[in-house]
């Protein structure tokens, strides 16, 4: 359906793609994969017809309708809702505008003329086109309220959920999306999921989501070695098979049976995973099949996220008593009393973020909580993520004397151990003598992870920790969270991260709290928790 021929992109001396030739095809979902800086963005903009190669091109079957997530948040700021939506299907679109204004002129000569672009509108099913749009509308969490209302008077995320729902419309042949999760709710993802699970056509995808990609992906697209190469399976199978294949290589003296072995039973585990899955019921192809020539090993660097603590806390970790809070006349949350205890790992949840950020802000005396109070326990010490991590990169210091400022010892005020903990996260020889002012958000993280680090704090507290951060950086503080013996309270939209990590929700609402001892999906399925759920906010 579509396909790469010879495709060559160089930035310079920079080769990003060096003569790539790929087909993508129906029925298939591809999860673009890459470490940070590998191109998915670029190959994305030059499949969608947005950027040049240098060499090589792009082929679509004739007659194919490609859709594209639109990434400019501002271009249909004169259109209506509806109308932004239904210009996600260009022809039916320009055929409709064309009928309209006809009709605003309407004389005997152009009579003619709009019966035969209503043919073809009506074979374009566009007399649905309005109700088929409000219905997408509807399942984003775009209330009819808003349907006609300018697209220049909707916030951030509202806009989002529109040009998500602008690319879905029409059925396109192709869909192109780069991170489509980005601001959606857990709710909205698992209801994209779902959607593009049962699409029928090709869809091409970049996404650090590992959940979305596990349940929506047939294959994923590695981009390595500046080549691309498809591997059949979501990307659990291809993350776990990666890991496999860097291990035999490692383990130069096994012998090639023994390893062809190790390869096959890795292959028949995964497949049995996979029949009795969620995605394989739900999307028809979701592993053609699995080889085990498809088990290569990656060029990917994982940074080494290792959490220790100075001390194991006792068994009062943190009471909170009565804890109200508001922002702009919004009750955030009201009347929150929790005990936490030892070995607690509790995803905190709102439907509103800003409800868990100023929670978190609160339990480190950075804002003042409208009532109530909290005390930690004697033995505790917090170590804290906090979404806006900006005021701590104020400053012009290489990465070794930003770190150094959380020494408390000769010895790890040491340059050679500074640069230790500095390489863990991937900050290298001469990376590690960049200033902190210049540093993209992915890399400020990785800093405040190796400060987290070497404070060693038994209570590790998280707003949004995987915001910026590649899915290499991802998937190894994922790890090292499990592994972690402490106590973790969080907050994240990375799905993977609440369900594998939590085994306690704490969800704050303007109405008090709903604690639970559970893990995240169960949470969130349970029929009983929806119902009191959504009393707690209809308040």
């Amino acid at each position: 359906m579509l396909s790469v021929s010879n495709l060559s992109v160089q930035f310079g001396k920079r080769v990003l793609f060096d003569e790539v030739s790929t087909v993508f095809n129906q029925g298939n979902c591809y999860g673009i994969i890459g470490a940070n800086g590998a191109g998915k963005s670029t190959f994305l903009n030059i499949i969608a017809g947005k950027q040049e190669p240098t060499s090589g091109h792009v082929h679509l079957e004739p007659g194919k309708r490609m859709s594209v997530l639109e990434q400019n948040h501002n271009l249909y700021d004169e259109h209506t809702v509806l109308e932004t939506v239904i210009i996600g299907n260009k022809p039916l679109f320009k055929i409709k505008t064309e009928i309209d204004a006809l009709y605003a002129d309407y004389t005997d000569e152009n009579a003619e003329k709009i019966g035969e672009l209503q043919v073809q509108f009506e074979e374009m099913n566009g007399w649905n086109a309005d109700s088929d749009a409000a219905a997408l509308l509807s399942n984003l969490g775009i209330n009819e309220e808003h349907h006609y209302t300018l697209m220049k008077d909707l916030d951030g995320k509202q806009k989002v959920r529109v040009l998500l729902a602008q690319a879905l419309f029409g059925n396109p042949d192709v869909l192109i999306m780069d991170e489509p999760t980005n601001d959606l709710d857990y709710e909205t993802i698992s209801w994209l999921e779902h959607f593009i699970a049962n699409f029928d056509n090709c869809v091409i995808v970049v996404s650090h989501d590992r959940h979305f990609l596990d349940a929506v992906c047939t294959h994923i697209s590695d981009i390595d070695f500046a080549k691309i190469n498809h591997y059949s399976g979501n990307y659990t199978f291809w993350y776990e098979s990666s890991q496999l294949a860097a291990r035999q290589h490692a383990q130069q003296n096994k012998k090639a049976e023994e390893k062809k072995k190790e390869l096959e039973e890795f292959i028949r585990r995964f497949s049995a995973n996979v029949a009795k899955s969620k995605q394989a019921t739900s999307r028809k192809k979701m592993i053609d099949k699995l080889n085990i020539e498809d088990i290569r090993r990656t060029s990917r660097r994982y940074p080494a996220i290792i959490f220790e603590r100075d001390r194991e806390a006792g068994d009062q970790i943190l009471n909170v008593e009565n804890l109200s809070a508001s922002l702009d006349g919004d009750i955030l949350f009201k009347n929150i009393n929790l005990n936490l205890n030892k070995g607690d790992k509790v995803v905190v949840y709102s439907k509103d973020s800003r409800a868990t950020t100023a929670f978190y802000q609160i339990l480190n005396n950075k804002e003042q909580a409208d009532s109530g109070s909290f005390d930690w326990g004697v033995t505790t010490s917090q170590s804290y993520l906090p979404l806006d991590n900006s005021a701590f990169f104020d400053n012009n210091l290489t990465l070794v004397d930003w770190l150094r400022q959380w020494a408390t010892t000769e010895e790890e005020r040491e340059e050679v151990f500074v640069r230790g903990f500095l390489g863990k996260m991937i900050f290298s020889g001469e990376e590690a003598l960049k200033t902190s002012n210049v540093l993209s958000g992915g890399e400020k993280v990785r800093c405040m992870l190796s400060r987290m680090m070497m404070v060693r704090a038994n209570v590790l507290m998280l707003d949004e920790p995987t915001n910026h951060l590649d899915l290499e950086s991802i998937t190894a503080f994922n790890n090292s969270l499990k592994n972690f013996k402490g106590t973790v309270l969080f907050s994240t939209h990375d799905h993977e991260f609440a369900q594998t990590v939590a085994n306690r929700v704490i969800e704050l609402t303007p109405s008090g709290i709903i604690d639970r001892y559970t893990t995240f999906d169960e949470y969130m399925s349970d029929p009983k928790t929806k119902e009191q759920r959504n009393k707690m906010y209809a308040v």
